[in-house]
Order: structure tokens, then sequence, then C-alpha cells
């Protein structure tokens, strides 16, 4: 589930609204366990994204750094990359399997709630 969470600072052209709110909402989804709450939670659970929402905006307009920024096409083509390469390995699949057959459920505990 939080795997969606990128990095968002010192981008060019920067990080965009939308991109910050999806984050915020992985982060909440993470936080309560619900990817979509229930009609009780609803106002709870937007009102919680809209707050992180609005933090996580001030954080990233007040960050500094004396880097460069990272150019998106670059960083999107190296993230492929590295799907790739992490999906495409025999060894992981194998690794899947031996889990599954140990008796886990196949999932990878990585980010689940």
């Amino acid at each position: 589930m939080c795997r969606n969470i990128k990095t968002l600072h010192n981008f060019k052209p920067p990080a965009t609204d939308e991109e910050i709110r999806a984050s915020a909402l992985q982060f909440v989804r993470k936080l309560s366990g619900f990817t979509r709450p229930s009609k009780a939670n609803e106002l709870a659970f937007t009102r919680a994204v809209d707050q992180v929402t609005q933090v996580a905006r001030g954080l990233l307009d007040s960050l500094v750094t004396n880097a460069p920024p990272r150019d998106r096409q670059v960083a999107a083509s190296k993230a492929r990359a590295r799907a790739v390469n992490r999906f495409s390995s025999g060894r992981r699949i194998e690794q899947k399997v031996g889990e599954t057959e140990a008796g886990s459920e196949g999932h990878s505990s990585a980010c689940e709630p």
C-alpha cells in the first residue's frame, strides 16, 4: 500500500498539489488500515487526508537544500529499471514460492497493514 508514496522534495518541476494529496492519502490509508473508510469514519478519514496534505505542503515549502533539483524523467526511468530488476528476478519468485509453502499467505509485510 505505501509503496505509492514517492519522494517529492527537490524535483524540477516541484511536486504538484495532486501528488502531495496522493501521498497523504496513502499515508492515511496506511495509518488507518482502511483503503476506503466506512460511512461512520469517512469524515475523520477525509479530514486526516486534508490535514496531512496541508502539513506535507508546508514541509516541502520549508525544506532547503544545496543539491541541484532532480529531473523527474531521470528519477522515473531509474524507478522503472529497479522495478524490472525487482520483479523479474527468478530468485525473488522462488523465495515467494518457498514462503507460501512454509505457511505464509504470500503477502509481503513490507508495507501492508
